[in-house]
C-alpha cells in the first residue's frame, strides 16, 4: 500500500469522500453537478458546499472538468479511495 496514498485518504474529508463515491454508486466516471449535489444530502447548507468541494476536487487533480457542468474521477482518485 502507498504511504501517500494513504495519508490523503485519510485527509480527505467526508464530504469529498461521498462526492468520490458517487461515482462507484452511480457505475459511472463522468457525472453532472446537479448528481454531485445528491452528496450533500437534504441539508441546503452542505449542498451549498458541493461546489466547492468541486472546485478544490478538480485543483487537487481528483476530478476533471468535462464541461457543461461534468466532471470526471481520476485515476488518483480512485486509487485514493481504493487505498
Amino acid at each position: 500500500m502507498d504511504a501517500r496514498a494513504t495519508d490523503e485518504r485519510q485527509q480527505m474529508d467526508e464530504l469529498s469522500q461521498r462526492i468520490l463515491n458517487l461515482f462507484d454508486q452511480m457505475n459511472s466516471d463522468t457525472l453532472d453537478l446537479h448528481t454531485l449535489f445528491e452528496a450533500g444530502g437534504n441539508d441546503p447548507n452542505v449542498r451549498g458546499r458541493v461546489i466547492d468541494v468541486v472546485a478544490r476536487l478538480v485543483k487537487e487533480g481528483l476530478l476533471e472538468e468535462r464541461g457543461s457542468d461534468f466532471y470526471a474521477i481520476t485515476t488518483k482518485a480512485r486509487t485514493a479511495l481504493v487505498n
